[in-house]
Order: C-alpha cells, then structure tokens, then sequence
C-alpha cells in the first residue's frame, strides 16, 4: 500500500491547523477574538446599574436588550474565553492640559453634558471577575462613596475621582486587597462651582488612613483634595506600602509632615504634596525617597534654606518649590547651588515665589544639561551670566518674572532655540525690543515682556503661526499696531506709545479666515480715529479693552457680530451717538464700560433684557439724558452701577431691590461665571476706574467683592427709594449733587456693609436718622449742603468724622461748633420712653432756670460721672461733691407716687 497519499494529507491537515492557530493569535492582537457572549447574570446587573442613571448625552445607548451581547457595549471590556465582565470604563478622558485655549470652554461645557447622574446600584456586586473600575469625572449627586465597593475583591484598578461624591471614605476599601490602582482625587467634583453646570460638595474625608494597610500590593494613591486633616497617621501608614511608587496628596489640609525617618517606601518616584500647611524647614526624612524622580512641594509655608541633601536624589527629574517661603541663595558657590548643580537628571526646576536673594551665575547651570523648564519668578535674585555663556541645556519653558536680568536683554537666551514658553515680565530690562525671538528657527507659543522699558517697533506676526499668547504691556514700544497671527489668542499691548489707526490691524486680509483671537487689550496708547467696521473677523473675542485712547465716532454696527463678547472696555476715548441696537446681540457681555465720552441719547430698554449675565455697567461722564429705564432692574447680577455725571431726570426706580448681587450677604460675585471668566483670564485683565470715598480708584484683582452705586452729578429728583436699604451688601452709595428731597431712609442702618455714603448737595430735610449709628464699617460720609435739622446721631463711627462733612444744613453734636442743648419742656420728660432709665434733660432744667436745690444727689452711673462745677450755688450732698450726705432725708414729696423710678429727680 502507497503511504504517500496518507502524508499529503497529513501535511495538509497540519497546515490547516497552523493556519488555525495563526488566525486565532493575530485575531487575539487585534482584539476581535471570538467570545462566547456575557453571561446572563452580568448583563441584567449592568442594564439595574444603569436604570439608576441619568445619561444626557446618551452615552449609553448601546445597553440595550436589543443588543443581548453585553460585551460589545460601551465602556464595557470582557474576557474573550468565559465572557465575564472585566472592566468598566465610564469614565471621561478628560486633561486641562490636552486642551487648547481656543476650546476650553466648549470642552467644559461638552464634559457636563456627557456627565453620567444619580445613584450606583449594588448591582455591580455581581459582576463577580471584574477587575478594573473607572467611574471618574461623572456627578453621583454627592452620594457618599458606595460601601459595598469593598466586596469586589478582585478589583486592581478603582477610580473615583472627580465623580461628584462626598462624606468619608469608608474603611471597606482596605478590602480589597488586590488593588494596585486608587484614584479618590478630587471625588467631590470636577469642578468645585456650578459655573459649568457642576454643584458644589464638601470634600471627602477620612477619620484616619488605617484600611490603607490592607491594600499590600497598591502602586498608585491618590487623595487629592481629601481631607486628611484627622489623619495623624498619614506618613506612618502610608509608609507601610513598600510597592507604592505615585502618591499623590495634593490640598488634602495636612499640617504636620512627621519627623520619623522614611525607610520602606524605596519604590517611590512620584510624591506630590502641593497645597498643604506644612511648615518648617523641608523635612529631612525626603532624603531616603533615592528612586524620587518627581517631587512637588509648592504651595506650602516650607520657610528654611533649601538643603545640602539634595545630592543624594540622583534620579530627580521634576524638582517644584513655587509659593513657599524658602530663603537663602546668598552666595553664588555655597552648598545649595552645588548640592542642586549635582542633579544631573533634573529636567524642571521651579522654586518661583519665594524669598531667595542674592546672584546666580551660569557656573550654577554647569551640570544641568537634561533641563528643560525653569522657573525663578517672584524671588530678589540677579543673574548675572558670562557675556558669552551658552546655556549647556535645551531650555523650553523659562520664568524669570521680577528678577533682575540687568538691563539688556540676556544675550544667552538667544542660543536657546528650542524655547516655547518665556516670561521675563518685570525684569529691569531697558533695550530695544528683541526681534529675534519671531525669527527661525524659534517657534514661541508663550511671550510675556511686560514690566520693562522695552522700545522699538513690533513687527509683522502672520507667519507666527504656533504663537497664542504675547503681553508687550507697560513698556516703551511705538509705532503703528502690527498685524499678527490667527493662531493668537491674548494680545496685550496696553501702557505703551503705539499710534495711528488699527483699521489694517483689524481688515487686514488674513482674518477673513476667522481669527483665533479672544483677549485684545489696546488700552493706554495712542491710538486715534474711527473704529474699522469689521469685527465679524473676530467671532471668538472674549475681551475688548481700548480705554483711554484718542478714538472717536460711533461704535461700529459689526459689533453686534462678536456673539462671544463678555468684557467690553471702551472708557475715556471721545465716541459720540447713540448705543447701537446691534450690541444687544452681544447677549454674553457681563461688563460693558462706556465711561468718559460723549455718548448722548436715553439708555436703551433692551439693555436690562439682553444682558442678563451683566455684573458692571459704566456710563460714567456721558451725555445720556431722560429717565432711567426700569428695565435696568432686571439686571439681578448686577454688582456696580456707576451712571454719574450725566443729564438723568426723574425718580429713581422702585424696583432697584431687583438687583439680588447686592441685596445678598455673599463672600464674592454672586455670579459664579463671572468669577470663573476672571481667573480664567487670569483676573488682571479686567478693571473698572469708579469713584469712591471722594476719589478715582481702580479696581482690578478684587472686582469680585466691590458692590458700588454711584447716581450722583444728574438731575434725580424725589425721595430717595426706600428699597435702597434693601441693597445690605452695597458698599459705597453716591446720590450727591442731584435734586432729591424728602428724608434720609430710616432704616439706612441695617445696609451695614456700607463704607462710605454721600448724599451731598440735594435738597433732604428732617433728621439723620438713627439707624445710622449701626453703620460699623463706614469711613466715609457726606451730608453736606441739604436741608437736613437736629441732632447728628452718636455713635464712634460718626463722632470720627470732620465737621465739612455736616455743614450747610441746620445740624448740632459733636463734630460741629454748635451745641445742640437739651432743653425739654418739663411736661413731656420721658413720655413713653420707659426704657431710657438715665434720661437727664430734668437735670439740665433744673441747672438752666436756677433753682435753689437742696438734698441728696441721685445716684447713677451717668449723673456719677458729671464734674462738681455742675452743682454748685445749691445745697447738696454726695457724689461727685465732697459734702457727705449722712441720713439727710428728701422732703416728703419727693418720689410721691412714683414708687417704680428710685431716681427720679423732682
């Protein structure tokens, strides 16, 4: 018999399997292995877990019992041979730092939307092999943290951060023994206000850290914003975790870094502890973490040198000190600078915002030729480098802000061709502007030179097409505005000498495709003409700021074009007209300053309806006339109203109580979006000029807490609205110098957050009432010139101010020359006045007609404390007189009938 058949087919046969066997590996690489469909038990458990959530967005559309194959659903990962439920990934893939400018904003907004709600449904339990659990940046409604977590004991990976919980932890976590993987960081919420649509929760806390020792194989920790601040433990368990290497406790409320050695955590390389109380000198247990690579120390009240261990963390690549209050650096070849100098790894290196002083020289640097970021700022150092030094580094990111860099631009930066971030704001730079840095093969995204006196000409920026933020601001620069990039963002050229018009800046060809641009700060130059009517080139604009320029004409019907619009600066220029209908397009502006030109015309209605968000109006030194509208009253966020020196007429509306920002006692704006838009434009950009206390002030970084109305310099008439006293957080009122009348408010006293009022040059008769006494925080005050009568109330507060500011009215007391007297007719003493049990005027009716009195003086502490000088010419006794009085007894009249009032003084 022939064999021969038999072997083909064997050989085929075995190539048919290898083929198998093949298919089966690359279809296992791929990930599209064959399964066998989850299991039953699993797929009900996950469809009860999400009838208990609210999906907005839909995210979970593919569980459904349309789709029986649980293990092709969304966020949902399966073991390909026994179809078990591995892992469940909802969460979000969500990094401030993977977000461009241009779209953070849309990015928030976009993540709320797509945010899972309501409660987890134990459900979960039965998802028995599941191994990785990823519920982070959703909104669980500030449920507290699931307990029966704790009995998924095969769970490695556990993220719950930014998920919307609250209350404590609980200790049934340190079940799970086979964790590797613990996210709580900032479990409250991913964003801590409801600006973004997020409620606020209170941080989540522990008792103490002991369920910590029963996670033995755990590798990455982090409790950011947990508050720790019970945990006495922390250092003493967290050191039993020999396997951790991340340990994140960032603003978890520790104040005591504990002075026991660190000797088990030797797998360590990532330790951050930013954002605490610690104290003291750096402790010195940091020097046994030898595997550190990252180290971030910032923000903290650390107040030592910087130590001599630092040689021993040879492996140190990230080394961040910012906001402490560490000193030292004297000498330019001491131990710190060697000891740092040894740190060879080192990449970023950032001790900004400290107390260093003293030079740092190039030989500092000598070593450090893996350095990629350094920072400096904030600190009184000098930096004085060989002239022909050339850094041995490829320096991306540098921070100088506020140190001295001598007053020509530092030549060595010049070398640095690699460099994309660069603030050297501040600096004692006195040179021409450094053209260089917009050369190749330089490829800048991050320029400030503000704070200098830096001179010269800007040129052209279009070809710049990686630059998104450059702040020239506060220097010596002239010329004409150049014409720049659509990749940048914020521009802020404010504080300088440029000139002429901005119409090829603004219609330049190049932004028909739609600039980038948000932030433009032109204020304090020298700029003149009409404004270009092309604003529809900037739909992004953010920020408009072009006060105190020499602009003039009406404000351009493309205005209404800039739908993002939130501040718009256009203060002390000469623009004339009317508002435009178009700006009430604008519907997201929250400051809108129109002070010092010469607009003319009535407010608009529409201007209390399509702003709602508005926290500033300013229509100060205009030429508005008419009434004012009551539409303004819809403004409920409105925190300043500055619309004086104009030609207003009228009475001042009723409805004023309308403005809640300032009829409620909050800490700052009670416009949440208003505080996010100001750090996020980093606060300094937005200011407001608003007279207060009799002068010009400008506001800027603490806009959020000033509340101020300034009426004054119009023509009001009537009586002042009772429902001002409604506005109890208002802290400057100024109706001075209309035509009001009628009394002062009586109850003004319970506005007790004011600190000055002025209600000078009106016609207000009657008395200051006596409420105003309650006025604690009141430093400033002007009643002058009305027709105001009586007695100024006493109080410390009011006793402090000078006579100038009572005069023109018929007023007695203190601060005044005149005496008001106590002159009361005898029939009327005290009537229904029972309470005041030391009323006096008897007493000085009694010295002021003559009477020869004879007897006992009363006693009282408020009679005690009159001089002698006051009795004599009578023949009296006791206190304060030296006479004793014995046992004389009063004639027998005296008290008669009047049992209840002992010191009564017939």
């Amino acid at each position: 018999m022939s064999m021969k058949p038999v072997t083909s087919n064997l050989v085929a046969f075995l190539f048919l399997e290898l083929l198998a066997i093949v298919t089966i590996h690359l279809s296992f690489c791929s990930g599209n292995s064959y399964h066998l469909g989850c299991i039953e038990s699993e797929r009900e458990a996950l469809l009860r877990f999400k009838h208990d959530l609210e999906d907005p967005s839909n995210r979970l559309a593919s569980w459904s019992t349309v789709n029986a194959d649980c293990c092709t659903w969304s966020g949902v990962v399966c073991d390909n041979m026994t179809g078990h439920v591995l892992e469940l990934n909802l969460g979000k893939d969500f990094s401030f730092e993977n977000i461009t400018s241009e779209i953070l904003l849309a990015e928030h907004e976009a993540l709320n939307k797509s945010m899972l709600r309501g409660k987890i449904n134990p459900s979960l339990l039965n998802l028995k092999q599941l191994i990785s659990l990823d519920l982070s940046c959703n909104d669980f409604k500030g449920a507290p943290i699931p307990k029966f977590f704790g009995n998924m004991r095969n769970l490695r990976y556990l993220n719950l951060s930014e998920g919307g919980f609250q209350g404590r932890i609980p200790h049934q976590l340190g079940n799970l023994s086979n964790l590797e993987y613990l996210d709580i960081g900032w479990a409250n919420s991913l964003i801590t206000d409801d600006y973004f649509g997020v409620p606020y929760y209170e941080a989540v806390h522990v008792e103490n850290l002991q369920w910590l020792s029963g996670l033995p194989l755990l590798k990455h920790l982090d409790l950011t914003n947990v508050d720790l601040s019970k945990a006495s433990d922390w250092l003493q368990v967290i050191s039993t975790i020999s396997s951790l290497e991340v340990l994140n406790l960032i603003n978890c409320q520790l104040y005591h870094f504990p002075s026991q050695p660190i000797t088990n955590l030797s797998s360590l390389a990532i330790l951050h502890l930013s954002g605490n109380n610690f104290e003291g000198p750096i402790p010195d247990a940091l020097q046994n973490l030898t595997s550190l690579r990252h180290l971030f120390l910032s923000y903290n009240f650390f107040n030592s040198s910087l130590p001599d261990w630092w040689y021993k963390l040879t492996r140190l690549e990230k080394l961040y000190l910012p906001d402490n209050r560490l000193q030292g650096y004297n000498s330019i070849s001491g131990p710190v600078p060697t000891a740092l100098g040894k740190l060879g790894c080192l990449q970023s290196l950032d001790f900004s915002y400290n107390k260093f002083t003293g030079t740092v020289s190039d030989s500092h640097f000598a070593n450090l030729t893996r350095l990629l970021r350094f920072g400096a700022s904030g600190n009184s150092l000098t930096l004085k480098f060989n002239l022909h030094w050339v850094p041995p580094f490829r320096l991306q990111n540098l921070t100088l802000s506020s140190c001295n860099l001598g007053s020509q631009f530092p030549s060595w930066i010049r070398s640095l061709k690699h460099l994309s971030y660069v603030d050297i704001s501040n600096s004692s730079i006195f040179d021409s502007f450094p053209t260089y840095l917009f050369e190749h093969p330089f490829n800048i995204v991050y320029l400030d030179l503000s704070h200098n006196s830096i001179y010269g000409l800007i040129p052209n920026l279009i070809e710049l097409d990686k630059l998104e933020f450059l702040d020239l601001s506060s220097n010596n620069l002239s010329g004409p505005l150049p014409l720049i990039a659509l990749s940048l963002y914020m521009f802020d050229l404010s504080n300088n000498s440029f000139s002429g018009s901005i119409f090829h800046f603004l219609c330049h060809e190049i932004n028909a495709s739609k600039s980038l641009l948000q932030i433009l700060i032109l204020k304090k130059n020298l700029f003149h003409g009409n404004l270009p009517d092309c604003w529809e080139n900037f739909p992004y604009l953010t920020v408009l700021n072009l006060n105190e320029n020499n602009f003039s004409g009406n404000i351009p019907i493309s205005f209404g074009s800039l739908s993002s619009l939130q501040y718009l600066h256009l203060r002390k220029n000469n623009f004339f007209g009317t508002v435009p209908v178009s700006l009430k397009n604008c519907t997201e502006i929250l400051t809108l300053d129109l002070g010092e030109n010469s607009f003319v015309g009535n407010v608009p209605t529409w201007l209390g309806v399509s702003f709602p968000q508005m926290v500033i109006l300013n229509l100060r030194s205009n030429k508005f006339q008419r009434r004012l509208p009551r539409e303004l009253c819809h403004l409920a966020l409105l925190q300043i109203l500055d619309i004086a020196d104009n030609n207003f007429h009228g009475t001042v509306p009723r409805c004023i109580s309308n403005f809640s920002a300032i009829t409620n006692l909050w800490e700052e704006s009670s416009n949440l979006r208003y505080g996010e838009t100001l750090e996020f434009f980093q606060g300094y950009i937005e200011d407001a000029l608003l007279v207060n206390k009799g002068q010009m002030v400008q506001y800027n970084t603490i806009l959020l807490w000033v509340r101020i109305m300034d009426l004054s310099k119009n023509n009001f008439s009537g009586e002042i609205p009772m429902e001002v006293t409604n506005l109890v957080a208002l802290q400057a009122l100024n109706l001075s110098h209309n035509h009001f009348t009628g009394t002062i408010p009586k109850y003004i006293g319970v506005m007790r957050s004011l600190e000055c009022i002025d209600l000078s040059g009106n016609q207000l008769s009657g008395e200051i009432p006596q409420s105003i006494s309650n006025l604690t925080f009141l430093s400033y005050l002007n009643f002058s010139n009305n027709k105001l009568i009586g007695k100024i109330p006493l109080s410390t507060q009011i006793q402090g101010f000078d006579a100038s500011c009572f005069t023109g009215n018929d007023l007695c007391g203190p601060s005044l020359s005149k005496n008001c007297g106590a002159i009361v007719a005898p029939s009327h003493y005290n009537e229904g006045n029972v309470d005041n049990e030391h009323e006096v005027d008897w007493f000085y009716v009694s010295m002021t007609l003559g009477f020869m009195l004879i007897g006992n003086i009363p006693l009282s502490t408020q009679i005690q404390g009159f001089d002698p000088s006051c009795f004599i010419g009578n023949d009296l006794c006791g206190s304060p007189l030296s006479k004793n009085c014995g046992a004389i007894v009063t004639p027998s009249h005296y008290n008669e009938g009047n049992d209840d009032n002992e010191h009564e003084v017939d």
